[in-house]
């Protein structure tokens, strides 16, 4: 989700099935959709990696992140909001949106105690774009280290752009950071398992 002050109103769908769909969102201090450069990057990278298993959006705020996965193939895609305002907003893309229905679940909690509490068998991606400047990213790559879900291969972390990319994160056993960028002052990663390329 990205949460800084400013942005607020609409996020369009830049690639896949609902390319062009544009989709409103609350005015929610500090909820920023990921920027379409960066996702254009980011689903470069992840397009190979789309296509099995579940994708997690864990701080889904506009859903730019899951949407976006679900609309480039993406078979099944869990958007993890605690925000009533902002759920049921995404309520209603996922009602809008031709097949969302179908492959795109909302659970509206906290996603840390999701986190810590789901299943996560099937999970092969996560996407990580906590509220800009909380402890939340560290805390999610804690629970992850410790959970250790067997079939997640990548995980995209946007963090703010100042200081180094992935600095001082302690990734899950076993991954590494794959592919780096920069745009603004949002800087992001992927990072991958080692063993899955």
């Amino acid at each position: 989700m990205g949460r800084r002050p400013g942005a607020s109103g609409t996020v369009r769908i830049i690639g896949g099935r609902w390319k062009g769909t544009r989709l409103r969102f609350p005015s929610v201090h500090g909820l920023r959709p990921t920027p379409d450069r960066v996702r254009e990057t980011l689903f470069n990278w992840l397009t190979p990696r789309l296509g099995e298993g579940t994708v997690v959006d864990l701080f889904a705020g506009s859903g730019a992140l899951g949407l976006e996965a679900a609309s480039r193939g993406a078979p099944r895609v869990i958007l993890v909001e605690k925000d009533p305002r902002v759920a049921a907003a995404l309520r209603e893309h996922i009602e809008r949106l031709p097949g969302a229905r179908e492959r795109i679940e909302l659970v509206r909690q906290d996603a840390l105690r999701w986190l810590r509490q789901a299943d996560l068998a099937e999970v092969t991606g996560i996407f990580l774009d906590p509220p800009y400047g909380s402890p939340l990213l560290g805390s999610a790559l804690e629970v992850l280290r410790e959970r250790r879900p067997p079939c997640l291969s990548w995980l995209y972390i946007e963090q703010p752009a100042h200081g180094g990319v992935g600095e001082g994160m302690r990734l899950p056993e076993g991954f590494r950071i794959h592919r780096q960028a920069r745009a603004g002052d949002v800087a992001c990663a992927l990072a991958t398992r080692e063993n899955a390329g």
